[in-house]
């Protein structure tokens, strides 16, 4: 019976450690590896509602954006490039995006989609640990349905406003359901995620309602006073 009991604890343990978690605390090479194998499922499982990306996401964001007229916009772990590909289908938006994803099989199918935006959508394999880009190099930087899988979501955030022009507007998501509440130190709550986007020295904090696992967040990096 000890045996039973030992095999279901383990059973519930890697459950949790690959399957809730996504290898978040395996480093940052698991969780890319676990994206790899599943690359493929990837967009059927989510079944994108393409309204939902238009009115949620691509809308708010081109607005946020309608002072630049050619907006450089990242997109931290991009995935299969739901974001970019959203954004890029507005007809008003006139920028250019950049996918980053440590995944190279989300990568390349996010590259098929990528084919017919040409120069517009340019995809990068990179941790988000450490951001290739000069400070105050994006007028947005967007990270959707990925932060807690990260290795230190703190310092991606701090990597993410570095980038981040004055001015420039950062939108994340946070995990907000039961599941947030088994990984420590991955997932924060909305008091939590508030603060912590203050003491990066963002401001105009708005949290809104989205999904039923995720919040959106948005705050703005406020122009340089000289």
């Amino acid at each position: 019976m000890i045996w039973l009991v030992i095999a279901l604890l383990l059973a519930l343990f890697l459950y949790w450690l690959l399957v809730i978690t996504e290898g978040a605390y395996l480093g940052p090479r698991v969780v890319a590896w676990l994206y790899d194998l599943s690359a493929r499922r990837y967009d059927a499982v989510k079944q994108f509602d393409l309204n939902d990306e238009n009115y949620f996401l691509a809308l708010p964001l081109l607005r946020a954006l309608n002072h630049v007229p050619v907006p450089r916009v990242l997109d931290v772990a991009t995935g299969t490039a739901r974001l970019p590909v959203a954004l890029l289908r507005k007809p008003d938006f006139q920028g250019r995006v950049v996918g980053l994803d440590l995944s190279r099989q989300m990568l390349a199918l996010a590259q098929r989609k990528a084919r017919r935006y040409g120069l517009r959508l340019h995809l990068i394999q990179q941790d988000a640990a450490l951001l290739p880009f000069a400070d105050n190099t994006f007028d947005a930087v967007t990270c959707v349905e990925a932060l807690e899988f990260l290795a230190n979501p703190r310092h991606a955030l701090q990597e993410m406003t570095r980038v981040l022009r004055p001015g420039g507007v950062l939108l994340v998501t946070n995990r907000v359901n039961w599941e947030a509440r088994l990984m420590p130190g991955k997932a924060f709550s909305n008091l939590q995620m508030r603060a912590l986007l203050e003491s990066l020295g963002l401001r105009q904090i708005i949290i809104q309602r989205w999904q039923v696992c995720y919040d959106l967040v948005w705050a703005r990096k406020p122009e340089e006073r000289y």
